[in-house]
């Protein structure tokens, strides 16, 4: 059973920059468990090792798929109080994908929510950079 050590470790491994050793970490921990919050953490971050656009998105949306599973604090554990304030990113990495792969439409879709949910991110550094993300992406669509 992946603990969230587990996660927190692969995560932090990949950040660091060992991106290899990151990804068996996430992989091992992507076979020990069933929990949605572990896995919508680690598909999150799974995308971001992908040398292939399109596993790229397929992991971006297994993450946005496990969000609708999650406790409002499921992810207090890794210091994440609000669950729901995790989806303007998942919407934006998503859209991201959407928009280099050419599905405009699908882009704007996740532009969309991701938007919609942008209220829910705090006033500090990383919503922000999220903020920033989306407005950039928009851009990119042309809007």
């Amino acid at each position: 059973m992946t603990t969230w050590e587990q996660v927190l470790e692969a995560v932090q491994t990949t950040l660091q920059g060992d991106r290899e050793r990151g990804r068996q970490l996430m992989d091992a921990a992507w076979a020990g468990t069933d929990d949605h919050a572990q896995r919508c953490v680690l598909a999150h971050y799974l995308a971001d090792t992908e040398e292939s656009l399109d596993e790229e998105i397929a992991w971006d949306e297994r993450a946005l798929a496990e969000l609708p599973h999650l406790a409002p604090d499921a992810l207090a554990p890794i210091g994440i109080p609000s669950t729901a304030a995790l989806a303007p990113s998942l919407h934006l990495n998503l859209g991201d994908g959407y928009a280099r792969r050419g599905d405009v439409v699908q882009a704007r879709e996740q532009l969309e929510q991701g938007r919609a949910a942008v209220g829910l991110l705090a006033d500090d550094g990383y919503g922000d950079m999220i903020r920033r993300g989306l407005d950039g992406l928009a851009e990119r669509l042309g809007r």
